[in-house]
């Protein structure tokens, strides 16, 4: 236990207060704590966590990206289209259009950083109202149903009917938000590249002196951002059954605000995937819990920036301090 609290303190931190949120709101709300509502809770976030898998990298990379929920909705628009061109597809062929796409406009967040050398929040804003711009334009804002069925039919996992007859279960989305974590935390923390995205985040002249491609750095952070938001898009497009040109737009500081509260450092060399998805899931877990208490929903954004706030300011206590205390 020491051990875990000294390798990670802030999502040590966040696990005790997702603990403690959860207790309360059980004991508030009936409906809290239910098979129903946790599966629930889990299909609904899991589009966003596969953001923010993405999202993180680029962070532990030192940069930062704003574009990732445009790019998702530019993938949704061209996947309708490059499926419609080759007469349907499958799931197969969706993941590799979807990813493929989303890695393209990835790199291109990465060259122009790198080539003009420009800051990559300056950037990536830049990206999001010229790709937005863009998808309105060619897509006159038209909402489109006719998606493969494939696509659009529902994909259980696993339900289980419940005793008041509700059913609870886990869709492909949730499968999905499975395979990114394990691809990031593989990609991070097992390979030669992890290590480097690291070094090069925490001391990018340094990286530089030791070899390190500064321009391969952020193409495979900003790709592997681009992948994710591609792969995202074809997910809340199966979860929604539609496509709509500006439904994800909003979403971008929401999910960054839950990667930071997850231990990820906006100056770079940070950040665990166990971290980014406790901060996720914090941050549903108070939406969630205010929609069953009936608060308005005008609140949420200030109870989030109140969590975000005491996380930050409390970000030098060691939690391993306070169970060696208690076990004395």
């Amino acid at each position: 236990m020491h051990s875990f609290l000294r390798a990670y303190p802030t999502e040590a931190k966040l696990l005790v207060v997702l603990i403690l949120i959860s207790i309360g709101l059980s004991l508030a709300s009936p409906d809290f704590l239910t098979l129903v509502n946790v599966t629930s809770l889990l299909n609904n976030n899991a589009v966003n966590v596969i953001w923010a898998v993405g999202l993180l990298v680029v962070l532990i990379a030192g940069g930062i990206d704003i574009s990732f929920a445009v790019a998702a909705s530019v993938v949704q628009y061209l996947c309708v289209y490059a499926f419609a061109a080759i007469g349907g597809g499958n799931w197969a062929i969706g993941f590799l259009f979807a990813g493929t796409f989303g890695l393209a406009l990835g790199l291109i967040n990465a060259f122009l950083i790198h080539q003009f050398r420009i800051i990559s929040i300056v950037v990536t804003i830049s990206t999001f109202n010229a790709f937005f711009g863009l998808l309105m334009f060619f897509s006159s804002g038209r909402f489109l149903y006719n998606l493969p069925s494939w696509w659009s039919s529902r994909v259980i996992l696993w339900e289980y009917q419940t005793a008041s007859g509700t059913w609870a279960e886990l869709i492909l989305p949730v499968a999905v938000m499975a395979a990114a974590m394990f691809a990031t935390w593989a990609l991070i923390r097992r390979t030669t590249t992890g290590r480097q995205l690291y070094a090069f985040g925490d001391n990018p002249e340094g990286a530089r002196r030791a070899g390190i491609s500064i321009g391969r750095m952020q193409a495979i952070a900003f790709g592997w951002s681009g992948m994710m938001a591609g792969i995202a898009g074809l997910m809340q497009t199966h979860i929604t059954k539609e496509v709509v040109p500006n439904a994800l737009i909003g979403r971008e500081l929401e999910v960054l605000a839950a990667v930071v509260l997850g231990g990820a450092r906006l100056g770079g060399g940070r950040g665990s995937v166990l971290g980014c998805f406790l901060g996720v899931l914090l941050v549903a877990v108070t939406q969630n819990g205010l929609n069953l208490l009936g608060v308005s929903p005008y609140a949420f954004k200030m109870v989030v920036g109140i969590i975000i706030l005491l996380a930050i300011s409390t970000s030098n206590l060691d939690p391993s301090r306070l169970f060696r205390g208690a076990a004395k």
